[in-house]
């Protein structure tokens, strides 16, 4: 995959909408296209992943396990990215992803984001805010159920 293809799969992505132009280039550059068939494992649970992808083309199959596990989910929007956490912190996947038909994604390493964030601190509040704004509409989500669980209306 040339450097502008790959530079243009990072715009697709909204968790890349905190890097500038040049700093797409740089993750671009460090990135890889991986091509997946149907069953695939891309990302395996309880495992410490290297990186995220982004899918390009193509539909994933989504299974929470552990302590979390329920019911699988698909991913098929071009721009989606798998794990983006996993660009910051080194921790065991939630879920196991796998191909359902032919995919290709682009995988991010993070040790290249890493060096990013670690030159720019801007990237790096950006990235935080980024996150605590996915994570507190995770959490806002969670609510109901848990008010449900303690016999709360």
């Amino acid at each position: 995959m040339r450097l502008d293809e790959a530079a243009a799969v990072l715009s697709q992505a909204e968790f890349f909408d905190i890097c500038d132009a040049e700093q797409k280039r740089l993750l671009a550059f460090a990135s890889e296209r991986r091509r997946f068939s149907p069953d695939d494992v891309v990302c395996q649970g309880d495992v410490v992943p290297e990186g995220a992808h982004v899918l390009i083309e193509g539909t994933l199959k989504a299974k929470p396990v552990g302590a979390i596990a329920g019911k699988p989910y698909t991913i098929s929007n071009p721009g989606a990215v798998v794990s983006a956490m996993a660009l910051i912190l080194a921790r065991p996947r939630l879920i196991t992803v796998t191909a359902v038909i032919e995919t290709d994604m682009l995988f991010v390493p993070r040790a290249a984001f890493r060096k990013l964030i670690e030159q720019s601190p801007d990237l790096a509040a950006r990235a935080a805010a980024h996150i605590e704004k996915d994570l507190s509409a995770y959490l806002g989500a969670l609510q109901p159920i848990g008010r449900k669980m303690k016999g709360e209306r």
